[in-house]
């Protein structure tokens, strides 16, 4: 049976509009459009031209329906700046990685999301009281990526086609999701990670919301949350320079493994630094390139969770590619989801290994709470 939501999806994943859409599969415009509201079956040589145009199986668009997360429910940044092409194509993507996640989630035992609600709450008090909740103390976090998996935080990464639209996160249901720009640098990804952790818990509706601040407020309280949360202040207090240079931020972000930049915005946040001084260590760190290129910089945070995931798969003889046709999606639109969170598919695992599928033993992934 057809499905018109899985042609809207594949349409705008793609950055198709309807009109491109049609002039590329030879039918009218109306026609897309019937299509997609349930007006009207195509026919089956319809349908294989829509699996050439946008590179989808042909048993995608035959799949029972599949619901792409609505705009105004995720933390989209710069929501005025974006196009409505590029924010679609990310939706799109997301909602293969929640299939994806439903998918694993029949397979294996995941940790239960465990976050509290703190709208309301100020950035600096919400940090404090999630660091409460989940024991960390004032301790550095050590792996933030591990840390939301921990908490029950499904984490995806943004197709490279789209890294444009920064990191975003959003609820579906009960269970939150956060999707990342792997093509950061580390440090900036934790602070991605961090900066919407915050949206989760302080604005779990989404942003546009009667009851939620303006998507700006929203915005600024997010991400004052993310410095908050990897820089306690307590802990800043305790061993912040005295008239700070940008050798002694670069000596001393590796205490909590941030950005020279994010680093010079806490002592501001906590004026530790004057509103001049922290003028003049921008000035710096822009001149010196650390916006760009981050001196000293840390290892990239991976997934603990896919990587056992596609690890125990593959001992079963399972590739990635196998779970691909499973979802009746192109293995590269699994990889897009998936890319810079764990390692790229061994040799071994690129092709199915043939003949009658193991049993599978009961799995249950646990991932350890010490991540803080």
């Amino acid at each position: 049976m057809f499905s018109p939501s899985r042609l809207s999806l594949a349409r705008k994943r793609r950055g198709y509009t309807k009109k491109r859409l049609a002039e590329e599969s030879g039918i009218t415009v109306r026609s897309v459009t019937a299509y997609e509201s349930e007006n009207a079956q195509p026919s089956r040589g319809t349908i294989d031209r829509f699996s050439c145009v946008l590179q989808f199986p042909i048993d995608f668009f035959e799949a029972d329906d599949i619901e792409t997360p609505a705009p105004e429910s995720v933390s989209f940044r710069a929501y005025k700046s974006l196009t409505a092409s590029h924010r679609d194509a990310a939706l799109g993507a997301a909602a293969l990685a929640v299939d994806l996640s439903g998918w694993i989630e029949r397979q294996f035992t995941l940790p239960v999301p465990d976050l509290p609600d703190l709208s309301g709450h100020q950035p600096e008090t919400a940090s404090d009281v999630l660091r409460a909740t989940w024991g960390l103390g004032e301790r550095p976090i050590r792996n933030m990526v591990h840390l939301l998996e921990a908490h029950g935080i499904r984490v995806f990464s943004l197709p490279e086609d789209h890294l444009e639209v920064d990191a975003f996160s959003f609820w579906r249901g009960n269970v939150p999701y956060v999707f990342l720009n792997t093509k950061k640098s580390a440090e900036r990804g934790r602070f991605d990670a961090a900066h919407e952790l915050g949206h989760l818990v302080m604005h779990p509706g989404g942003l546009p919301a009667s009851r939620l601040p303006r998507a700006g407020d929203a915005e600024r309280q997010a991400q004052h949350f993310g410095g908050a949360f990897l820089m306690p202040k307590a802990s800043v207090l305790e061993g912040a320079p005295m008239s700070p240079t940008i050798e002694t931020l670069v000596q001393w972000k590796r205490k909590w493994n941030v950005a020279v930049a994010a680093l010079a915005h806490r002592l501001r946040d906590l004026e530790l630094v004057s509103e001049w001084q922290y003028r003049t260590l921008c000035v710096q760190i822009a001149r010196l390139g650390y916006r760009t290129e981050e001196p000293d910089p840390i290892g990239r945070e991976t997934s603990q969770v896919l990587e056992k995931i596609f690890e125990a798969l593959h001992a079963e003889g399972k590739a990635r590619a196998d779970v691909a046709r499973e979802l009746r999606i192109d293995a590269n639109d699994l990889e897009a989801v998936v890319f810079g969170l764990v390692g790229p598919p061994s040799a071994t695992s690129q092709a199915s290994s043939g003949g009658a599928p193991r049993r599978r033993p009961d799995l249950r992934l646990i991932v350890s709470q010490n991540s803080g």
